[in-house]
């Protein structure tokens, strides 16, 4: 009896110590849907991620991260006026109502592209920028490749249906978190709700700006054909969640079903920033160096999103190259550190030389010779 009793105690602390794994996500009405961690690029929930499908307005993603661009290189600027065409003012679709023949400032096209959907904006600042629509959509599609969405072609910079234009959940949330990690100067315009131009006032089509205080973003997009879109963003307690529903069925679901992944997100996952760039995390010895002493640690923040309550059961491991030998360059990789969570690998990363180390002296480079040759 008595070891019947200690193998059941046994085998109930053998299941406590497991991870308890999160449930099942939601089910989403969509053709396509994704939610992801924004800082760790973590994938929670997914289904149809890699497949092309239209993305509407979402596009209008891509054509900010161009604009923004085009702003940090100088090549234009938020005051420059930009002369509407013919072409923009009778672009159809939604529209900020800009009027053909007259200039309107590039911060008020940016707007109007981002909180009110504007084709006509759109247009318009592509020609501004690029001198036609058409050169612009090759920016578009060059950065698309930079950015590894390999699944992406556009074809127009406002999301008007073509058979060549598409792109995936998974490739449309990756030029959303460029564009967020690389211009947060220009990210809170996709938290206003509503933009008045030439005297008239529309709203953001985001529901969830008013509806959850931790949404700030981002995009919706509606065609018959690529039904209602939503690319949402939203912030609680430090973390960032990224989501993206594609052919849902009215404005209503697009927004009830980006709101069932945040909330499932929030609840089941936490994310941590493990350690920050350029934190020392080893210390090695350097031969034939003019220290002996080597700092390692890594070139970006490390972020890992993992179930609530498993913090304290993640392991680390550093495996550094054997004997390293100056000279040693900064940014040089020295090793890895691996980062698992009950045998799954959860990153990977390089460790990297945190100073740079150059060739010691003759001396002691031959006592660091004989010294190698016992280690």
């Amino acid at each position: 009896m008595a070891r019947i009793l200690t193998l059941l105690l046994f085998l109930f602390l053998a299941t406590s110590l497991q991870a308890s794994a999160p449930p099942a996500p939601p089910k989403v009405e969509a053709s396509g849907y994704l939610l992801m961690d924004y800082h760790s690029a973590a994938v929670l929930a997914e289904e149809n991620g890699d497949k092309r499908l239209e993305p509407a307005s979402l596009t209008k993603i891509m054509t900010a991260y161009v604009v923004f661009k085009e702003l940090e290189a100088g090549n234009i600027s938020l005051q420059d006026q930009v002369l509407v065409s013919k072409k923009a003012w009778k672009t159809p679709g939604s529209r900020m109502f800009i009027e053909v023949g007259k200039k309107v400032s590039v911060e008020d096209l940016l707007r109007g592209m981002i909180i009110v959907s504007g084709n006509d904006a759109c247009v318009a600042l592509a020609e501004h920028i690029a001198g036609s629509e058409e050169s612009f959509v090759s920016l578009m599609n060059k950065y698309a490749l930079e950015l590894g969405m390999e699944n992406t072609h556009f074809v127009n910079t406002t999301g008007l249906p073509h058979p060549d234009h598409y792109t995936t959940p998974a490739d449309i949330l990756k030029v959303t978190r460029a564009l967020i990690q690389e211009f947060p100067q220009y990210y809170p315009i996709y938290s206003e709700r509503q933009f008045t131009f030439n005297g008239i006032t529309q709203k953001n089509r985001n529901r969830l700006l008013w509806r959850d205080p931790s949404v700030d973003g981002v995009k919706t997009g509606h065609t018959k054909s690529a039904g209602y879109c939503l690319v949402a963003s939203a912030k609680r307690e430090g973390m960032r969640l990224l989501s993206v529903v594609m052919g849902t069925k009215s404005e209503q679901a697009r927004a009830d079903e980006s709101q069932k992944l945040l909330n499932y997100g929030f609840r089941f996952y936490q994310t941590h920033r493990l350690f920050a760039a350029d934190q020392p995390l080893k210390q090695v010895r350097v031969w034939k160096g003019d220290q002996e002493q080597l700092s390692l640690g890594l070139e970006e923040d490390l972020h890992i999103t993992i179930p609530r309550g498993e913090y304290e059961r993640l392991k680390l491991r550093a495996r550094v190259h054997p004997q390293i030998t100056a000279p040693v360059r900064r940014g040089e990789e020295m090793g890895r550190l691996v980062v698992e969570l009950d045998d799954e690998v959860l990153a990977d990363v390089p460790l990297v030389a945190l100073e740079n180390v150059g060739e010691g002296g003759l001396i002691h480079n031959l006592v660091d010779s004989l010294l190698q040759i016992f280690e």
